[in-house]
């Protein structure tokens, strides 16, 4: 019976593309910005007034992205890049695993906006879920750029590259 339990949670955790060692990597990363999960989010695409902003650099989000998001990077992220956005619109901002769009959401706050939450899990989360991905030219993609070799393990559902 012990077998069979842990079976189904192995079975279960892999069906929604999250090991045990991911979550655990997840909660070293984590502060108290508000989260939104995968699922949430992806019932907002393609909403009015629900901004999807990825702050991963151009490279990875060239390789994909949730469709309909705006690159506005990490390394060289400027507040004057979202000036389009109202400051009380719905934004759902991501990156690989959450901790690079973590501060761009603390970043967004400070400057006034909000209604912004996080992708908890990050696109690597979004992937192994099975959503779609598009490429640099709106395309469905299974492909996904892995930051690194070390993070991109991560990613069980696509094909990673670097």
């Amino acid at each position: 019976m012990k077998y069979l339990i842990l079976s189904f949670l192995f079975i279960s955790f892999q069906s929604i593309g999250q090991s045990p060692e991911y979550i655990k990597l997840l909660e070293s990363y984590y502060d108290d910005t508000e989260t939104i999960s995968i699922a949430a989010a992806a019932k907002k695409m393609n909403v009015e007034k629900v901004f999807f902003l990825d702050t991963r650099e151009s490279d990875e989000f060239n390789v994909s992205h949730i469709d309909g998001a705006q690159c506005v990077g990490y390394d060289d992220f400027k507040i004057t890049s979202v000036s389009n956005i109202s400051k009380s619109a719905e934004i759902i901002v991501y990156c690989s695993i959450g901790s690079r769009s973590q501060t761009i959401a603390k970043k967004l706050s400070e400057a006034g906006y909000t209604n912004v939450k996080n992708i908890y899990g990050g696109f690597f989360h979004w992937a192994n879920s099975g959503y779609p991905m598009v490429n640099d030219q709106g395309k469905d993609t299974a492909f996904i750029h892995g930051y690194s070799k070390e993070w991109g393990k991560w990613v069980i559902n696509g094909v990673t590259i670097y």
